[in-house]
This record gives structure tokens, sequence and C-alpha cells, in this order.
């Protein structure tokens, strides 16, 4: 089986099987948890759908005739049958490109992995490509300079850290030793700008059997296919040995020039970067300085969402009026499911008539903090192929806090100009975009488009509006319900971090962060009032 997938993933001539050519750490791929038997229980649940004995035990997926009844059922497009068996992989040396691109890029999964917030980045962790004499000479320099440059920033950046920390804490002062762990983090937090996306990272990472089949499927696009061809197929070889009944329903990968971007997304040359940079300019006139600019949002949303709730406790207009009606939704102090920890919003008859109202978001937002954007997985984007956003010139993301210092600003911008020197080096060379482009910084800018429901961007504000937010996924969200507000002031007098909605729901204590507290009693804040630079 394992020679078999192994070519699938290998279908173009001379392409050796499992040969990974980067002189970087191989990425490492172990399946932890399982399902007993996972591809049986493709066939028992597919069977129970029409059984008139009750519930199917496990049977032999092996046996021709249930093995043809899951051919017959993936063919068909009956997936719900794949998708009971999970599977925890925990995974190693493998880039924040990578997760960000291809990992986290969809819905269906969960992860925890390391933070750059808040565990140091040691020299040398990150990806390297097979590259010429010369142009390995220009990455490494490339990276380890950035390396340099975050080690740097994470030092001249403490102070100036330390000074708005126990501004914000004015009685932390006195237990100083205590405290400069919280001022270390905040310094890495914003330091981390300038480290490569070809970083490291470690995870665990949760999919269903279909999932781990999508992947099989699409592995070959950009941004980069070689380490993504590289730990799908580690994850298919564990899920075989594991249970070898998926190779029957495994697909050969689509190739690149099958995908529709393909025609559109080629090299990078002079074109390319001449229409990088139209496409860049005609984005950014349009955002006015802003993280997040509302572009679309449902037709008579307040209306539809007023409608909706009467609907689910079977009230007409004269019983309840719209401003009644949205206020049973979306305020904390009637409706209690909202004060919760737990979100339980989903599960909530009334809650769910949130689904309904829509908004639509263009933003630019930098890589580090649009990896962390992505995890608030159904607040969908679609997000670019950056080798067709590149115009280089350097083009960047600066934290507030680089403002409060001339010596910290002028390093972050000299990091950057040399990041971007060092890509174009290798471009000039003739490089490929997939590797020179893993030199691209955190900070780097990218542009795309969200969108959400009602139901679940009041989620991700009651996170991310939250002073403990990552500070540039803060300020975006801060200014999305700015905005919600300005179109439909009675939903978005709602929006609100989980201290406001404790607050409004009288759970004490408002703050649910405990020792992590971050020092301002924002639920006696108006929204148009936050400020915050660290």
């Amino acid at each position: 089986m394992r020679s078999s997938y192994l070519n699938l993933l290998n279908p173009r001539p001379g392409n050796r099987e499992g040969d990974w050519r980067y002189p970087s750490a191989r990425p490492r791929v172990r399946l932890v948890k399982a399902f007993e038997t996972p591809f049986s229980n493709v066939v028992s649940t597919a069977r129970t759908c029409y059984s008139s004995k009750g519930i199917i035990a496990d049977q032999d997926p092996l046996e021709d005739r249930w093995k043809e009844l899951a051919q017959d059922l993936y063919q068909a497009g009956h997936h719900t049958t794949f998708q009971h068996a999970h599977f925890e992989f925990a995974i190693e040396n493998v880039s924040r490109q990578f997760l960000w691109s291809f990992l986290h890029s969809h819905p269906f999964y969960n992860s925890e992995q390391v933070s750059q917030r808040y565990v140091p980045v040691k020299p040398g962790q990150f990806v390297v490509p097979d590259l010429d004499e010369v142009s390995d000479g220009i990455y490494r320099a490339t990276a380890e300079m950035q390396m340099e440059a975050y080690k740097r920033l994470c030092e001249t950046l403490h102070p100036v850290v330390a000074k708005e920390y126990y501004r914000r804490f004015r009685n932390r002062g006195e237990e100083h030793d205590k405290h400069e762990k919280n001022v270390n983090k905040k310094a890495m937090e914003m330091a981390r700008y300038v480290l490569p996306v070809a970083t490291f990272a470690y995870l665990y990472h949760t999919v269903s059997g279909i999932t781990l089949l999508r992947y099989a499927r699409l592995c070959d696009q950009p941004d980069c296919p070689t380490e993504q061809r590289e730990v799908v197929r580690s994850m298919i070889d564990e899920l075989l040995q594991w249970d070898s009944g998926y190779a029957a329903v495994l697909e050969r990968p689509m190739e690149l020039e099958d995908l529709p971007e393909s025609t559109w997304c080629g090299g990078i040359d002079t074109a390319s970067v001449n229409r990088a940079r139209a496409f860049v300019r005609e984005f950014d006139s349009g955002m006015k300085g802003s993280f997040s600019t509302l572009v679309g949002w449902s037709n008579g949303a307040e209306a539809l969402l007023a409608d909706a709730v009467r609907e689910v406790v079977g009230r007409s207009r004269a019983e309840i009026s719209d401003s009644e009606a949205i206020s049973l939704a979306l305020d904390s102090a009637r409706n209690r499911v909202l004060g919760e920890s737990l979100n339980l919003t989903t599960h909530s008859k009334l809650c769910r008539a949130l689904f309904h109202p829509h908004y639509n978001f263009r933003k630019r937002i930098s890589h580090t903090a649009d990896s962390q954007d992505q995890r608030h997985r159904m607040t969908p984007a679609s997000r670019p192929v950056l080798a067709a956003h590149y115009t280089g010139e350097p083009d960047f993301i600066t934290p507030e806090v680089f403002a409060e210092s001339g010596e910290c600003l002028d390093s972050y911008r000299d990091a950057m100009r040399k990041s971007w020197a060092g890509i174009n080096a290798l471009l000039e060379r003739g490089v490929e975009p997939e590797k020179a482009l893993y030199l691209l910084p955190n900070g780097a800018a990218v542009r795309f488009t969200e969108s959400a429901d009602l139901l679940n961007l009041r989620h991700k504000h009651a996170m991310r509006l939250c002073y403990n937010a990552q500070e540039e996924i803060w300020r975006a969200s801060v200014e999305e319900a700015l905005q919600i507000r300005e179109v439909h002031p009675l939903i978005g007098a709602y929006l609100l971090p989980p201290c406001g909605h404790r607050e409004s729901a009288a759970t004490k204590p408002y703050c649910p962060e405990g020792d992590r507290y971050c020092g301002i009693p924002v639920w006696r804040l108006d929204l148009k009032d936050y400020q915050r630079v660290i």
C-alpha cells in the first residue's frame, strides 16, 4: 500500500518516491489517535441507513461486497459515512506558510499549535528548500538576518512594552520580577513580525477520513506544493498502515494545471509584478488605511433577523417589535446563552436566527495575524495565491507599538527591506516563487475578502474584541463592529467583548480570563473609545 500511494503523489516522470530533497529537517508526521476500525465504520454506518434490524456492527471492509459498497458510496458523493472516523496527528518541522496556505485553509479540522506569541523561536528553525550554492547562500543569509532581527527586537522592544504594560497595570510595578514574563511575551508577539513564514511549527491536527481524502486530492495546489505533498503523503501512509481499507477509494492528486487558478497564477516576472502592483493599488484605494472595510451586507438585515426571531417563538409584529426581537436574540441580559463561556449559539433555537444576516469585509492584514484570523473557521475567506500578489516592493503591516520607539521602528523597517531584497535576489536568479516566498516575513500584507453570518461573526467579535486578543486582529474587529453599527445600529449595539456580554448577563467575574485580565475594565467603555498599544 505504501509504494502505491507514493506513486499517486509522485505522478510526474523522474520524481522519486518519497524523496524529500530539501536540506532542512523533513516534516515528521505521526498518527497518535484513531478509530479502531475506521474503514469498517464507513460500511457499517452506510448499511445502518437501510437496516430493518437496527444498528449494524462493523463489517470486514476487505470483503469484496463491502469494499464495493464503500467505493460506490464514495463515487456517488455520499461522504457522510466517511466523516465519522477521526484521526489525530502529531506534526513537526512544518512551515507557517504550509499551515496558513493548506492545513488551516478550510473549516473541517482542529489544531493546537505552538504559539509564536508565547514561545520564543530558536535560531535555525526554518524550512530550507533545495537551491544551487549561490542561491542557498542568499536564502540562508536572509533567513538568519530575520532570525537575528527577531532576537534584537525582542530585546529593544522590551523597555517599550514594559512602559506600556506597567502604565496599564500600575499596581504590578511593585512586583516587577513576577510580571516580567508577561512583558517578554508581549515583546515576542511584536518582534515575530520579522520572522519568515518558513519558520517551523509543531502541532496536533485532527481531521475526519473524508478530509484526509480531500487533502490527498488537492495537495498539489499553491503556495507550497512540495511541502504539502510530503506532509499529506506521510499522513496517508500513517492512515494506510492503520487501516489499509482506505486504499480502495484513494484518488490521484489533481494536477496543478487542472486547477482554475493555474491559468492566471504562474511564475513571478516583470509582467506579473506590474499586474500585482496594479491590483494592490486598486485594492488599497478602497481601504482608506483600515485593516477591514465593510463592503457588503444583507439588505434589511435587522428586519430579517427580527422576523426570524418572531418565527421561532410564534409571535406577530404586534406582539414583538423589531428592536425587542433583536434584543431578545442579541442582548446578553435577556439571552443568557450569550453569557456562557461555552459557545452554545449554534445549538440554541433562538440564536440560530442569527444565521440569516450576512456581512462581507475586504481585509488587509499581516500573514501572521491572518494565520490566527483564519482559525475562526466559520468566518471564511477567499485567500490569495501569494505569488500573484507579489509586487517586488516591501509590503508589510507595522504594529502600533513600533511607533513608540524610533530605534525599534528603524530596525523593523530595515529588516523588512532586507527581506524583500533577499527574495528579489533569488527570483532574479530564477528560483521558483514557491521557494523564494518562504522568506516573506510574518508581517507581509495579505489581501482578501472575508464573509460571515451574524451568529459566527458575533462569536468572533466576542473573542477578538477582548484586549488580550492579538493586537492587529483586535483592531480589525473594532473597525468591523463600528462599521456594522453604522449600517445596522440595532445589531451593532450588541457586538461586544466577552466581558461586555458577561456584564450584561450579570455573570461574574465579568472578565473570564482570570490571571490574564487585561487590566482595563473594558465593559465600561464604549466601542468607539477602545484604545491600546500592546
